[in-house]
């Protein structure tokens, strides 16, 4: 079992930056990615970014140039670090670990989410 924490959401101006931190604990070994989805109300919950153990980094068109994600090893914690926040990006943030079993199976832990609202 992996569990998740999350911290860092809360309510910005457009324009502003937030740093969200998801720190695992628990049985984190083979993990192979772990990532950021957010959910906006009616719609479908989306990759934000990812970063495998390797360190290779993958973000959504949406929020290139504007996110980053980054990992601690030493403190099993990974950020998303948000600049140049726009309205749009209000959601629920999830944290997720992926531990894969193959092409087509995974394990996948889920952090409880947090609300990052962009807002004048």
């Amino acid at each position: 079992q992996v569990q998740l924490v999350e911290s860092g959401g809360g309510l910005v101006q457009p324009g502003g930056s937030l740093r969200l931190s998801c720190a695992a604990s628990g049985i984190i070994f083979s993990i192979n990615i772990m990532g950021w989805y957010r959910q906006a109300p009616g719609k479908q919950r989306e990759l934000v970014a990812s970063i495998s153990n390797g360190g290779s980094t993958n973000y959504a068109d949406s929020v290139k140039g504007r996110f980053t994600v980054s990992r601690d090893n030493a403190k099993n914690t990974v950020y998303l670090q948000m600049n140049s926040l726009k309205t749009e990006d209000t959601a629920v943030y999830y944290c997720n670990a992926a531990r894969f079993l193959g092409p087509v199976s995974s394990t996948n832990y889920w952090g409880q989410g947090t609300q990052v609202t962009v807002s004048s």
